[in-house]
């Protein structure tokens, strides 16, 4: 038993390492990508080239930087039916334009997780949540951006997974595609987005992609929220 201390002193002092390399951030935030069967293969890539151009836009690489920390943590997911949700980035730190556009390119590499699925929101949501309590860095925001194409057809609520996640600090936005549903954004404004400030941004179609995700990325990681 004498080894007994120098391995609680080991233990120790590998947790004190861990902590000394945990930065403070602006904010955490998840991306929560969608690609159940109503994405088709070539809305996927629309969706994924957008997610990438939005990290190359000057105005979201002047969000990250602009803040009082000038950097962020942010991790991305694939979702789509029940048991159907993937971390395809996980936790890293961006905190100048050459971390943002290295990013871009990652996003443009990560391979479609699930081929087909429902659209499960509240299991897409809840393992988005999950992922905070994985990161090491530390923030007072917590944000989960989660952008889809249509309503949910499996699985829980969606609201029943929102209001237990904002009970706990975190803010959900939502960037619904209005590709086959006009209707959407109605629908995530009711039972999705959730949390102090929290808002949507439409885009009308896989066209618009590109567009609406630099948007509601700057406004986002800013936090410069108008509200519902």
């Amino acid at each position: 038993m004498r080894w007994l201390p120098a391995v609680i002193v080991s233990f120790f002092l590998s947790g004190l390492a861990v902590q000394a390399h945990a930065e403070e951030v602006d904010m955490q935030l998840v991306l929560a990508i969608d690609v159940s069967s109503s994405v088709n293969y070539d809305e996927y890539n629309l969706q994924m080239r957008g997610f990438a151009a939005a990290f190359r836009d000057e105005l979201v690489i002047e969000a990250i930087t602009a803040g009082p920390r000038g950097r962020i943590s942010i991790a991305a997911i694939h979702w789509a039916g029940l048991k159907e949700q993937q971390t395809i980035l996980d936790w890293q730190v961006l905190a100048s334009g050459e971390d943002a556009r290295a990013y871009a390119d990652q996003l443009d590499r990560v391979p479609r997780s699930f081929p087909y699925g429902g659209t499960a929101i509240a299991g897409a949501l809840e393992h988005a949540f999950s992922l905070f309590a994985r990161d090491r860095n530390l923030s007072t925001r917590q944000v989960i951006d989660i952008s889809g194409d249509g309503v949910v057809s499996i699985g829980s609520a969606p609201e029943v997974a929102r209001d237990r996640i904002v009970a706990a600090g975190v803010i959900i936005n939502g960037l619904p595609i209005l590709n086959d549903e006009p209707e959407l954004e109605t629908y995530y404004r009711d039972r999705v987005i959730g949390g102090i400030g929290a808002f949507t941004e439409k885009a009308e179609g896989y066209d618009d992609f590109a567009r609406a995700i630099a948007e509601k990325l700057a406004r986002e990681i800013r936090g410069t929220w108008q509200g519902v």
